[in-house]
Parts: structure tokens; C-alpha cells; sequence
């Protein structure tokens, strides 16, 4: 890294959080487990594989249209075990609270992770409670991790996606930070802006039932789909083509972030995912996605080349095409 401190675009997920993990992180705790980077790690014992992982919640502010920062630890941890084929079984739940934080608002937080919880099908397990001084931390933290089996066949990762695969994005991008940003700044807008904030697990295993060909799967959470096609497409050594105008945004989404200088694609999103499979798979993948709630605005937004390793291409709707780059810096902090 050229810069000498920690800058708060290293936490957006973009290009100087891949080099934070790259150039600090890997070199000294670099193993066979870590060192795939997807977005759970996974180990075989005497029972078979399972997956683990652990994420850090400080989303500010802790309650927004369409949930709040427990809704947000639980889906998040749920869904990067379900992301590399896991049924999530186990959580652990950890807090570092604020001295002075109310205890009502508390209680209202841990009744929503109990809420997810069950949703999702998990339980929290084991956990740790921190209380510093006042200053210290911005409200609440929460740190959620988790493990699951991995299903029987089951070989996801980002490093699988081939030439003549196609992407299927799962729906509508953007709603989760467009709501956060909403609810941050005041924002007073003539339509409803509320998170997608949910466990995609159920999808996920509908999915793998319809298709176990699937390569690979992400959710684009910090630094949207744009990243994350990125990610992939590095740890494949492979090229992206994307359609613009098959990728699902909200016309309120879009127009809040043209009103505010933001990209869609750019956007975070907190219960939406990423899949790559063979070509052959994608409609019949695609047909069952229409049917699940969390699925039914899916559409195959693109392919997978030789041409170009390494680069996602996007065809615009006026029939041009350019780079489409990870996020370099950050559009707005704090959004999961």
C-alpha cells in the first residue's frame, strides 16, 4: 500500500480493501484454508466439509427501513456460509456496546437476531458481550460467526467460473444502500426506500437442487456487483461481458443515484446474489429463481470469455461498451 495510515475506504470493499488483505493480512497468516478468499473458509473433519466464517456489523444508523444492525449480522453470516453451498446450522454472536446505550433499544436488536435466526433456520450458539467507555464506539457493534455443513457434491468457489458460463444475478440492485443512505442523511423521497436485507439461504438450496453445476456464488454486499464480477473474474483468470439493460435496478434507485452521483452498480445490497453456471443450466436455473420470493426478478445479466482475463466489460444501453472497474474508493461508509 503507498498510503502510511488506515483510511476509511479500506473498509468499502473496493480495490484498497483488497490490498489491505493482500499486502497486510495474507503475507504473514497465509494458509490453504485463507488463502482462496471466498467468503467462507472450508475445512473437513471426521463428518465431511464444512464452511466458516466470521463478519464485523457497524452499520450506522443501527435501525433502517427494512431492518436493523442484528437483522443485518444474521443475514450476512447466513449468507456467506449459503454463498460456497453451506447449510447454515451454528452462530456465534458477539457485541461491543457503548456505555450509555439504551437498553430497550437493546432488547428490540436482540429480539430481531432471534427473529433472523429463526427465519434462517440457525441458532446462536455461544457469544460475547463488551461494554466500553462512552466515545469509544459509535453506539453498537456486533461481530457474528458461523458454520454449516457443506452440501454433499457441492464445489463452489470464485476461482471456478469458465469460458461460455453464464451470470445470473438474483434481482434488483442498490435498495439496501439507497435506504441506509436515506435513513443516514434525512432524505426525504415521494417513494419507499427499504433494504433487501434477508437470508438467502432457503434460495440458495433450491438452487443447488435445480442445478449442482453451479460454479460459483456471491453476494454483493461493499462494493456491489461491479466488485464483485471483479473478484471473480481475477480468481478465475477469466473475462466478463455484462448487458447493461439486463441488469434489474428500481427506477427509484436509479434516480436517486443519478439526483446524488452514485453508480447502481456500485451499490451494496445485503440480500442479493451472484451465480455462475454452465450455459446449458441458465434458463432452467433462471425459471426456478422466478419462483422464489427472493428470486423473482432474476435475470442472466452476462457471460463469461477467454478475451480480456481478468476485466468485466460492460455493453451500455446505447450500444457502446467500457471498463467496468472494482470500486477504487468509497461512495458512503458504514452501510453493512
Amino acid at each position: 500500500m503507498s498510503e502510511e495510515k488506515i483510511l476509511l475506504a479500506h473498509g468499502s470493499g473496493g480495490k484498497l480493501s483488497h490490498d489491505l488483505i493482500r499486502e497486510v493480512f495474507l503475507p504473514p497468516l497465509s494458509n490453504p484454508f485463507l488463502e482462496p478468499l471466498d467468503d467462507s473458509a472450508k475445512i473437513t473433519n471426521q463428518q465431511g466439509p464444512i464452511a466458516f466464517t466470521t463478519d464485523s456489523y457497524v452499520v450506522n444508523p443501527i435501525f433502517f427501513p427494512g431492518g436493523d444492525i442484528g437483522k443485518l449480522a444474521v443475514c450476512g453470516t447466513v449468507n456467506d456460509l449459503s454463498m460456497v453451498g453451506t447449510n447454515p446450522s451454528h452462530l456465534s454472536l458477539s457485541l461491543i456496546i457503548e456505555e450509555g446505550f439504551s437498553s430497550e433499544l437493546l432488547k428490540k436488536i436482540v429480539s430481531s437476531i432471534r427473529e433472523t435466526a429463526e427465519q434462517a433456520g440457525v441458532n446462536i450458539v455461544t457469544g460475547d458481550t463488551k461494554v466500553v467507555e462512552h466515545g469509544a464506539a459509535d453506539q453498537l457493534f456486533i461481530n457474528t460467526s458461523g458454520i454449516g455443513w457443506i452440501r454433499p457434491g457441492i464445489n463452489l468457489s470464485g476461482t471456478h467460473a469458465r469460458p461460455g458460463d453464464k451470470i445470473l444475478l438474483s434481482g434488483y440492485l442498490g435498495d439496501h444502500e439507497t435506504a441506509i443512505l436515506s435513513a443516514r442523511e434525512g432524505f426525504k423521497f415521494q417513494v419507499e426506500l427499504k433494504s433487501d436485507c434477508a437470508p438467502l439461504n432457503d434460495l440458495v438450496e433450491k438452487m443447488l437442487d435445480v442445478c449442482p453445476s453451479i460454479r460459483c456464488m456471491r453476494d454483493p454486499t461493499r462494493g456491489g456487483l461491479a466488485t464483485t464480477l471483479n473478484e471473480i473474474a481475477s480468481m478465475s483468470n477469466v473475462g466478463m461481458v455484462i448487458e447493461e439493460d439486463k441488469i434489474p435496478v428500481r427506477e427509484s434507485v436509479r434516480g436517486i443515484s443519478e439526483l446524488l452521483g452514485l453508480d447502481p452498480l456500485y451499490l451494496a445490497n445485503e440480500g442479493k446474489l451472484v451465480a455462475i453456471c454452465p450455459s446449458r443450466e441458465a434458463d432452467r436455473l433462471l425459471g426456478m429463481m422466478s419462483h422464489h420470493p427472493l428470486g423473482k426478478h432474476g435475470e442472466i445479466i452476462g457471460s463469461v470469455t477467454e478475451e480480456n482475463p481478468k476485466r468485466v466489460i460492460l455493453h451500455t444501453v446505447i450500444g457502446g461498451h467500457r471498463i467496468l472497474d472494482m470500486l477504487t474508493g468509497l461512495q458512503f461508509p458504514r452501510i453493512c
